[in-house]
């Protein structure tokens, strides 16, 4: 599980995510882990958390790996699956930050995920990553499972509402409110009512 700005890793059992997570009939080990603000800004979170955290998981025998961001750990678990993904089997992405309004902006005007164009767009090295490879992904590549958990009044909903339109219906949880725990909370634990996990 990633934070975003300004949460702290422990914040996911004081708010029950983990909890949440446990509750169902798998049996489900939970590591929170807060990279360093910069290295999502300089594209290197993925290789970090990749040997700080995904390795040695693997190394113990650990064969299905499912990583939850919220907010810009959204887009660090985007950044593990485009760049890390053996073993990655699903994501949980929880108001992920996708790209700044100018991204977003050229997305909504290429008409989504399908028309965007990476060569033309002025998104930054490590937004133009993860946005290549959910194209790819949402276009049918093989890839983990994604599903997406949001609010109407979020301040990235506009993001988040394409990502939605580019998935099954059953992927994606809405939920009134806007970028806060309450929020994060509620889509969480609907999305756990899914099964995500099988």
């Amino acid at each position: 599980m990633l934070p975003g700005v300004g949460i702290e890793a422990e914040e996911f059992a004081a708010q029950g995510l983990v909890a949440a997570a446990q509750a169902g009939q798998q049996i489900v080990d939970v590591i929170a882990a807060k990279p360093n603000q910069a290295l999502y800004l300089d594209g290197a979170v993925a290789p970090v958390l990749e040997e700080a955290v995904l390795a040695p998981y693997r190394a113990n025998g650990h064969a299905r790996i499912w990583l939850l961001g919220i907010s810009l750990g959204g887009m660090g678990v985007l950044s593990c699956a485009a760049e890390c993904p053996e073993g990655i089997e699903g994501l949980i992405l929880l108001a992920p930050f996708i790209g700044t309004h100018g991204t977003v902006a050229e997305l909504k005007q290429a008409g989504g995920f399908r028309g965007w164009q990476a060569e033309t767009s002025a998104a930054t090295m490590p937004e133009r990553r993860i946005l290549c490879w959910l194209q790819n992904r949402l276009s049918g590549a093989p890839g983990p499972q994604l599903w997406l958990g949001h609010a109407t009044k979020d301040r990235f909903a506009a993001g988040h509402v394409l990502l939605a339109d580019a998935l099954a219906p059953d992927q994606v949880v809405e939920v009134e409110g806007g970028h806060d725990w309450t929020a994060w909370r509620t889509a969480f634990v609907a999305l756990m009512a899914r099964n995500p996990f099988g």
